[in-house]
């Protein structure tokens, strides 16, 4: 029995949905404390996210659900249990510093159960906040040995979601269809524009004005995953392309931090190749 629940709803969109949902709750006795709905007109998607309080079977909500909804309807039930997270990095530390600080003092309803590199530079610091560090080295070995290596760390801590905060291997097909909608990736620039490796080399080249950061869901396609959360920050002819990069970490950090908090409180939600934050 849960207190407090988070029901998710992703169906074709058709009159009197919210009446059908809501009389659902309430027959139940759930209090309704927040509701947010939308649809997308171009698919006739109906997207709706509703926080409830009171005392719940799950499965059983979920199953009457299901059966006054369309088909090729999704609805997920979700309690208020504190989500695990694992982080994956390379060399750089700005955004895993900023997310071990944030964990540390429990911003978010989650914990950071491991940090996994392909290098070891960053393991000591991590080991700082009293989280293990697990080295998976990628050099002088094939790319499916080491994501293989790498799941077997990974599914040792079951985590809700993969952050890839600086991890700089793109991953392969198998590999994310593992962790399919579970991965979030920072990536430094304002996407779609500057995809791939050195995005801020890229950009001072175009003489860009303004710089950001983009943080998304990782799918197949390099860099084009459903977009989380975006921002930007300023920039001049007198900044070359070191200066940017060194400012847009400030936003690499900030963005992420945004849209985890987004993930973590299921506010995001998937409509194609777009997310709905409701």
């Amino acid at each position: 029995m849960t207190k407090f629940l988070t029901v998710l709803v992703d169906c074709p969109d058709e009159k009197g949905l919210i009446y059908k949902i809501t009389g659902i709750l309430y027959n139940r006795g759930l209090n309704i404390i927040k509701n947010r709905e939308f649809v997308d007109a171009d698919s006739n998607r109906f997207f709706m996210r509703t926080e409830v309080e009171g005392e719940a079977n799950v499965p059983s909500l979920q199953e009457e659900l299901v059966s006054v909804l369309p088909q090729q309807s999704k609805i997920k039930v979700v309690s208020d249990r504190r989500k695990k997270l694992v982080i994956l990095v390379t060399k750089e530390n700005h955004c895993l510093g900023d997310l071990l600080v944030r964990n540390h003092f429990k911003e978010w309803n989650a914990d950071i159960l491991a940090v996994i590199g392909n290098y070891d530079v960053l393991k000591n610091f991590t080991e700082k906040f009293d989280i293990p560090f697990h080295f998976v080295d990628a050099a002088e070995t094939s790319r499916d040995a080491h994501e293989q290596a790498l799941m077997k760390v990974i599914n040792e801590y079951a985590p809700d979601y993969l952050v890839l905060a600086k991890y700089m291997r793109v991953l392969t097909p198998e590999f994310v269809k593992h962790y399919e909608e579970r991965i979030i990736n920072i990536h430094h620039s304002f996407l779609p524009a500057f995809m791939g490796g050195h995005p801020y080399r890229q950009a001072y080249l175009r003489g860009v004005k303004i710089i950001g950061a983009t943080a998304h869901f990782v799918n197949n396609n390099l860099d084009e995953g459903p977009i989380i959360c975006q921002n930007v920050i300023p920039v001049d002819h007198s900044q070359n392309a070191a200066d940017m990069a060194r400012a847009g970490k400030d936003i690499e950090k900030i963005v992420l931090a945004q849209s985890l908090k987004l993930v973590l409180e299921d506010r995001v939600m998937l409509s194609g190749n777009k997310t709905v934050v409701l």
